[in-house]
């Protein structure tokens, strides 16, 4: 499913050097969206809509214009929408087309995508790096990319910031690799927390890494968002980890873990103009919906000038 490939720099004597080609994605959208209640009370918070499309829409095609070809997603209890939406639906298409809705059937275009999507459950909700722990058998001995489902990075999902991690991940001959985000200082207590060694740019050697900790406490206010490349030894350490308080086994955890070994652990700062959107309360999805609308360049005008009125300005 991914691997290397062997390049050769040409006639000159210098050795072959590896390029990792990671083709697989694990999608975790398992989670109850409790925060967003009662829109999820039956439907998955990643499939509520912002503007035109899904959340995790914009994950999926994100994902494939970063060169992943296959997503697993780790589903639970009630996220069978999921499934229905990236399945080519032939009765809607035919209908489109008899009754001549062009417009409407480009709009269903990325279920003819070339990517294979694969699902499995996570049976009960233990945490992100259990949700993980369920695509073992899927990404195998291959090193494979892991994105949050209710997530996006970039305006629209325009981001190839995936991409830069994965080729970080093969010249740097890393374990991992992270991406960060600077959040205020009084935040810090919502987020896994890097303790930086060294810094190149926006690259972050990391030492060590705290899930939520108090801001007195809190090493940075570099927070991990939502986008991460690994080696399949995360699934042996993420075995090794104890669940916490609430029964959950953490993610940050068993890349702390990485870190203790002497792993090279890296983190990516993610570009001005690709911030994460997370959809993980009613203010940041009414702030994620109204943005990407108004961006829309069919409705974002109209939608801007009734914004001024309602706004008196």
């Amino acid at each position: 499913m991914g691997g290397s490939a062997v390049r050769h720099c040409g006639r000159c004597a210098r050795r072959w050097y590896p390029q990792i080609v990671i083709l697989n994605a694990i999608v975790p959208v398992a989670g109850f969206g409790t925060r967003l209640l009662p829109a999820t009370k039956s439907q998955p918070k990643e499939m509520l809509p912002v503007a035109r499309k899904p959340i995790v829409q914009y994950v999926a095609e994100e994902l494939f214009s970063n060169g992943l070809r296959q997503i697993l997603f780790v589903t639970g209890r009630g996220k069978s929408s999921i499934e229905n939406h990236f399945d080519h639906d032939p009765e809607l298409s035919r209908l489109l087309e008899r009754t001549n809705k062009p417009e409407l059937l480009e709009a269903l275009n990325f279920s003819e995508l070339d990517v294979k999507y694969f699902y499995t459950r996570q049976p009960v909700q233990k945490g992100l790096g259990d949700a993980i722990l369920c695509g073992e058998s899927f990404a195998g001995q291959n090193p494979f990319v892991v994105a949050l489902g209710d997530s996006i990075i970039g305006l629209n999902g325009q981001s190839q910031l995936v991409a830069r991690m994965v080729k970080l991940y093969g010249t740097h001959h890393a374990a991992a690799i992270v991406a960060v985000e600077e959040v205020p200082r009084e935040e810090v207590r919502h987020y896994g927390i890097v303790d930086p060694a060294s810094m190149e740019g926006d690259v972050i050697r990391v030492a060590n890494l705290v899930e939520k900790p108090s801001v007195d406490d809190a090493p940075s206010n570099l927070a991990i968002a939502a986008r991460y490349v690994f080696s399949p030894l995360i699934f042996d350490l993420i075995k090794q980890v104890e669940p916490d308080h609430r029964g959950e086994i953490q993610l940050t955890n068993a890349i702390q873990r990485m870190c203790e070994e002497g792993r090279r652990v890296l983190a990516v700062k993610l570009p001005t103009a690709e911030r994460r959107f997370d959809i993980g309360n009613f203010p940041s999805y009414y702030e994620t919906f109204l943005e990407f609308a108004l961006a829309d360049p069919d409705h974002g005008p109209e939608l801007r000038e009734r914004l001024r009125q309602l706004l008196g300005d």
